[in-house]
């Protein structure tokens, strides 16, 4: 078995689907408030 030596692994791939997973959530987040602050206003 080979021996891990930590921090050698290229991990660019996984910080880049972190980074796109983070904004699509900051992104959703901020259409659904939006849309609950419009049926609010909607139905007041």
């Amino acid at each position: 078995m080979a021996d891990h030596k930590h921090g050698e692994m290229d991990i660019r791939t996984q910080e880049q689907t972190f980074a796109g997973f983070m904004a699509l959530t900051v992104r959703a987040s901020i259409v659904i408030i939006v849309a609950l602050i419009l049926l609010a206003l909607i139905n007041a």
